[in-house]
């Protein structure tokens, strides 16, 4: 890994286009990519393409990158990799789920479980949709 200095050195020539120092940024940070990129391993993605992907984050991190933020680069590189990998996860699978649809079962899984424990048994659909005040049908 690079120092603090030499790695901001190298982000502002980037930045105005050199591509050596982009592709040297990159070299120089790729076992920061390959350790966030071993928790998508497994999920349907090859791991060349889970480390392009983590390469297009670290990319789009080195292009709006600001010493303004007063932050070490590496803190602001590594949610933009989740991110650009997250993205791809989600916009590429088969079956999409609304997001009022997560927030639904987010909501009966809460009900459940608070159900649980005061109950000290497993509430029924019915428990849970009357907790929540919704429908059956909306909870099913």
């Amino acid at each position: 890994m690079l120092d603090h200095e030499t790695t901001l050195n190298l982000i502002k020539k980037a930045q105005n286009g050199n591509r050596n120092a982009k592709e040297t940024l990159i070299v120089e940070n790729s076992p920061l990519i390959k350790s966030i990129i071993k928790r998508y391993v497994g999920k349907g993605i090859e791991y060349d393409d889970l480390f392009q992907l983590g390469a297009m984050g670290f990319v789009k991190a080195i292009n709006n990158f600001s010493e303004e933020f007063n932050v070490k680069f590496s803190t602001y590189v590594v949610p933009m990799i989740i991110g650009e990998i997250r993205r791809y996860l989600r916009d590429n699978t088969p079956v999409r789920v609304t997001r009022s649809l997560r927030d639904t079962a987010y909501r009966a899984l809460q009900s459940r479980e608070k159900l649980t424990a005061s109950q000290n048994t497993d509430p029924t659909l019915d428990e849970i949709a009357e907790d929540m005040n919704e429908s059956v049908k909306n909870i099913a």
